[in-house]
């Protein structure tokens, strides 16, 4: 099986390494090719799109948005289109499911399959191959790939037809964001109160509060550590994607929108490159407090 992966972010290329650490035949490529060198110096292979569309049989973009993807695969001398009949296309970025739907009627045209399968778990998870990959497509294509995308990720899941998936990781998106205001909220009243925030995370972390959320980020609030492992601009795409799908369907999303407003307001004052869990920055700056310091 060859791979082409297309995309050589901080997601995309620990992912496409941990392919190629598992002996798969990858090729890489990206907008900007110097980002692709140590994926060659890996093992991989590095080319063109339309020399990855051409070679591989199955071709996985990891792209920021579904403009982005549609771009690359449907655009002007688009990958789709020199993609080989039978060679199935895997959309591992975070997009609108109306997209994902687009695209897989799109890619059909050419005779290619589509799985989309975004993932969770920010770059720690992966660099150590441990992400949630959440899939839809039709169970053939998910069997027939299931093993490669573990290379990639500790949980894969079908969660239904294409879209399934990305209509999965905005529920994700969801939960992660409201956890992580909620976090903030709770941090900062107890160091408003007196107490240590950090032995308030450690009292309930093994509650019925704790969560993997709360593991990751708790830590990182209270060190002042806003180093990015899911940036705050990817969090409001991802949050302005199930805002639009929850409007088309009719779902009420009140504190979707509320942690949208803030993660905006952040990025408004020149942080939307910092990690999603500096959103407590935004309660610092309300209280005049410093979580932790």
């Amino acid at each position: 099986m060859k791979i082409g992966f297309i995309g050589m972010g901080i997601m995309g290329k620990p992912m496409a390494l941990n392919l190629v650490k598992a002996g798969y035949d990858v090729t890489v490529s990206n907008r900007n090719m110097a980002k692709c060198e140590p994926l060659v110096a890996a093992g991989a292979k590095s080319g063109s799109y339309i020399e990855v569309a051409e070679s591989c049989d199955v071709v996985i973009t990891m792209l920021p948005n579904g403009p982005q993807v549609k771009s690359v695969m449907l655009g002007e001398n688009g990958v789709a289109a020199h993609m080989k009949a039978g060679a199935t296309f895997i959309d591992m970025s975070s997009i609108n499911p109306v997209d994902s739907k687009a695209l897989c009627e799109g890619v059909a045209a050419y005779g290619v399959e589509m799985l989309d399968a975004p993932v969770s778990g920010g770059e720690p998870k992966a660099i150590d191959g441990t992400l949630s990959i959440m899939v839809g497509g039709k169970q053939d294509v998910f069997d027939k790939y299931k093993e490669m995308l573990s290379a990639m990720g500790s949980s894969v899941v079908r969660c239904g037809d294409v879209g399934a998936g990305n209509t999965t990781k905005l529920a994700n998106q969801i939960i992660v964001a409201c956890n992580i205001q909620a976090l903030a909220e709770a941090l900062t009243l107890a160091q408003k109160a007196g107490v240590d925030p950090n032995l308030v995370f450690d009292a309930i972390r093994g509650g019925l509060a704790g969560s993997t959320v709360m593991n990751a980020k708790a830590p990182m609030m209270i060190a002042g550590n806003d180093k990015p492992g899911f940036k705050i601009d990817l969090h409001i795409k991802d949050l302005n994607n199930a805002l639009d799908c929850a409007h088309s369907v009719g779902a009420p999303v009140p504190m979707t929108a509320s942690v949208q407003e803030i993660l905006q307001w952040m990025h408004n004052h020149e942080s939307g490159n910092k990690d999603h869990s500096a959103i407590a920055q935004y309660y610092e700056y309300l209280s005049g407090i410093q979580i932790g310091r």
